[in-house]
């Protein structure tokens, strides 16, 4: 071995000197914020959008915040179980794979309402994917908020999604605080 093996070098410890700092509070506030976009799969300028569209509504702001992220129809079709992860709902809907109250819905972030009926398309349940699907559907629990029939994979939004209901923990506040500025 040479003197230049990576192996046989011995590396000089490092210097306490370029320790991490403590977060400052705008940090923080930061990192709410993009735990709560990355774990919707949102980009800044629909956060954004989301934010502004909760400040307007009455209540706290961060609560609203959190109920708009739920009725993204991406999120309500993860919650009802039909996709393992938030990325492969999503593109389950864009594949135009479902239906709100009988029509195709492509977009993503369409807002469901109450008494919204979601549902696989009727030519999606040829698909290997959806087959398989109503195997592994019947173990998987879905919100109050939601009312689900396995056999036919058609969900319907039974009220408005509680505080309590958003299994992304988040702290809202920071998030309004994080815009305030």
């Amino acid at each position: 071995m040479t003197p230049k093996c990576a192996i046989e070098r011995k590396r000089k410890p490092q210097s306490t000197r370029g320790r991490r700092r403590r977060l400052s509070e705008r940090g923080v506030q930061l990192i709410e914020k993009q735990k709560a976009r990355y774990s919707y799969g949102v980009f800044e300028r629909q956060f954004r959008r989301f934010f502004e569209q909760a400040a307007r509504e009455p209540g706290v702001t961060g609560d609203n915040l959190k109920v708009i992220l739920e009725k993204r129809l991406d999120n309500v079709v993860y919650r009802l179980g039909f996709g393992d992860s938030r990325s492969q709902c999503r593109q389950i809907v864009l594949h135009g794979h479902i239906t709100v109250n009988g029509k195709k819905v492509s977009v993503p972030s369409y807002m469901v309402k109450e008494s919204d009926v979601i549902a696989v398309r009727e030519s999606s349940l040829k698909n290997e994917y959806f087959k398989a699907l109503l195997e592994e559907i019947k173990s998987k629990t879905v919100p109050v908020w939601l009312n689900l029939d396995r056999a036919k994979l058609v969900g319907q939004v039974v009220t408005q999604p509680m505080l309590d209901d958003a299994s992304i923990k988040f702290d809202g506040q920071s998030i309004v605080e994080y815009y305030s500025r």
